[in-house]
């Protein structure tokens, strides 16, 4: 079998948590590849909100096991209040859930540099979640890092300490000083203690003697294409690969096992943080966006910057990942307006384009619109598309001849079972 993967086409909260949360039961291993606790994938159990930042979608269905692939790093402070939630809801983890010992782990010193360098960047700032994230890769690619594998070596409080070591000669150079370390490395290591109890395995043997099983494995994405460290508007992104090519690092995968890759795109743009966005509203439409749908980010509250659909930078994620089919969300936010915009064409410094320039922050950008008219209603209790208002069907139709992609799947609200799906189209590979 194949590696199905599910990842976001923008700038993150696309609405990934939701749909990997109603595919899970098609698949024997649910598996996150990167990002770590700046990830916020809301789902409703029970009729109750939660949000996973670390735990894959798939946690509260029977079927799959769940994995934290080595891709991915982990606080065990903020991952111990998860998984506790999760616990509370009744969730048996035992036999659910397992952890990579390569991946990464966030430690204590990672979140206060994480803030320490954001405030030294004055304007400059990137929009950081203050995670530690970015640390965290820093020293991952530094050679530097510790796993969760080496909480179990003897040496593992030893080598902590002369990490911790090196941190606070970095946070004395940056005259940062205001926190309570004891404090949270108390917390820290209650987490560890944690984590010893835990699945923990040697990741990319667990996926690939899945696969050779003949089993189904979706691979979980977070964040969005348009932040990939690579690809995405740098330098305002996020410090991990959150295409498709992310994959085969983050699980330890061959690249011809990818199998169907499920791209996720709301009916509009938002943004967390700074950075360029061609189609921003800055003015009553956008406002009207984010109190309709609730644009406020799952993991820090920040409001979100919203703007109408971005034609050509869904071509390019499409095209850095080989999507093979699209989830657009959020259809039922547009539905207070009578006119939809589309943003089908850049002008960069004057000149016609479809294409992105290599950094955005340093031309001129005027989004071409195109106007439709708005579908304007209810759209609750759709269960097809050939139930769709004729108005939404064209802005569909349009949008898939642009972007040469089928939609399968419309989301038409927050809840598990706000969803229309194209029975014309499987929505996994079979």
């Amino acid at each position: 079998m194949r590696v199905d993967v599910l990842l976001g086409l923008q700038w993150g909260d696309e609405g990934k948590g939701k749909i990997v949360d109603f595919l899970a039961n098609k698949y024997d291993v649910i598996a996150r590849f990167q990002g770590g606790p700046n990830a916020g994938h809301t789902l409703y159990y029970n009729n109750k909100k939660i949000v996973l930042h670390h735990i894959p979608s798939g946690i509260f269905h029977d079927k799959p096991v769940n994995l934290i692939g080595n891709g991915v790093v982990l606080n065990p402070i903020s991952f111990k209040q998860e998984l506790e939630k999760v616990q509370a809801t009744g969730i048996n983890i035992t036999n659910k859930l397992y952890l990579a010992r390569k991946a990464q782990l966030i430690l204590p010193t990672h979140a206060l540099l994480d803030a320490a360098y954001e405030f030294a960047k004055g304007k400059r700032k990137i929009g950081s979640t203050l995670r530690g994230i970015a640390p965290t890769y820093t020293d991952k690619i530094g050679r530097n890092g510790l796993r969760i594998g080496d909480i179990m070596l003897p040496n593992f409080k030893q080598r902590y300490e002369a990490l911790k070591a090196k941190h606070l000669q970095l946070l004395q150079l940056y005259n940062f000083t205001d926190y309570d370390l004891p404090s949270l490395e108390a917390a820290w290591f209650e987490g560890i203690e944690l984590l010893k109890t835990l699945n923990l395995v040697d990741g990319a043997y667990f996926v690939n003697r899945y696969l050779q099983a003949g089993k189904k494995v979706l691979a979980e994405g977070a964040q969005g294409s348009m932040l990939d460290i690579d690809f995405g508007t740098y330098p305002y992104v996020t410090s991990s690969n959150t295409i498709s090519a992310g994959v085969c690092n983050g699980l330890g995968i061959a690249p011809q096992h990818i199998g169907e890759v499920i791209g996720i795109t709301k009916a509009y743009c938002t943004r967390v943080g700074a950075g360029p966005f061609p189609t921003e509203l800055l003015g009553d439409t956008g406002e009207q966006i984010r109190q309709e749908g609730s644009e406020f980010g799952a993991t820090t509250g920040r409001p979100r910057r919203c703007g109408w659909i971005d034609i050509p930078a869904l071509k390019y994620a499409i095209m850095l990942s080989g999507v093979t089919q699209i989830v657009m969300t959020k259809v039922d936010i547009l539905s207070i307006f009578k006119t939809i915009t589309a943003c089908t064409h850049y002008r960069v410094d004057g000149v016609l384009t479809e294409e992105l320039p290599y950094d955005l922050t340093q031309h001129e950008i005027v989004p071409v619109y195109q106007n439709f008219e708005g579908w304007h209603c209810d759209l609750t209790g759709l269960t097809s598309f050939e139930a769709l208002p004729a108005t939404l069907n064209t802005y569909i139709v349009f949008v898939e001849k642009l972007l040469q992609v089928p939609i399968t799947i419309l989301s038409t609200g927050p809840k598990r079972n706000e969803l229309v799906h194209k029975q014309s189209a499987a929505p996994v590979a079979v």
